[in-house]
């Protein structure tokens, strides 16, 4: 196996992804999913988390050797970041989606320093436009940053052509074509299904669904 498919069957081990091409989920944005991914649900299950959270710094350290800061996006991001700079030995901070109504008005939690490396870290990447929103967030406020990093990524060109034009390399653990070969392999859904499922990827905004 390589490593993005023995992550992909830490995900299905989880039930952190659920598979239904013929009666697809809706998404917040009203787009219809024949998938859905809440990572959320391995931080519950230790082994799965310890694995996913050592791979997540393994990356780090890696690809990203120069790192200085790791910073985590609310929600979802924030333990798996907190984790992985508790393990690396790094500062964290973490954005919120947009500045605190009260207080000091923060959105960014946490102290770094103009000019320091910074690697985001998500939980997953989808259209990309949050994960963009919290690397402009940082770089306004002084931070350079170098990456970013995921546990999943479904992998939507309209995604990767932002990220790449923003200047921003990007890892994920596994993907959404690693995810639904292990899914075949498995007998979880039928080859016949196959089809149906790598459409939605193309074009998940005008994809209506099986039913």
């Amino acid at each position: 196996m390589t490593d993005a498919t023995i992550t992909a069957e830490k995900l299905l081990q989880a039930d952190a992804v659920r598979l239904s091409p013929n009666a697809p989920f809706t998404w917040a944005s009203g787009w219809k999913s024949p998938i859905y991914c809440d990572n959320r649900k391995i931080l519950s299950l230790p082994n799965i988390r310890e694995f996913v959270k050592s791979e997540l710094c393994n990356v780090i350290f890696d690809r990203f050797p120069e790192a200085e800061v790791l910073a985590g996006v609310a929600t979802a991001g924030i333990a798996w970041g907190a984790m992985a700079a508790d393990q690396l030995k790094l500062p964290f901070i973490y954005v919120r989606p947009k500045p605190k109504e009260h207080g000091l008005g923060n959105q960014v939690e946490g102290s770094f320093e103009t000019g320091q490396k910074v690697v985001v870290v998500e939980d997953l990447i989808s259209t990309g436009k949050s994960s963009l929103q919290v690397v402009e967030v940082l770089r306004k406020q002084g931070a350079a940053v170098v990456g970013m990093v995921s546990i999943f990524n479904y992998g939507f060109s309209e995604a990767q052509e932002a990220l790449d034009q923003a200047g921003v390399p990007t890892v994920s653990l596994t993907d959404y074509p690693s995810l639904i070969s292990l899914a075949i392999a498995k007998g979880m859904i039928q080859q016949q299904e196959e089809e149906v499922l790598l459409k939605w990827q193309t074009d998940p905004a005008n994809w209506s669904g099986v039913y």
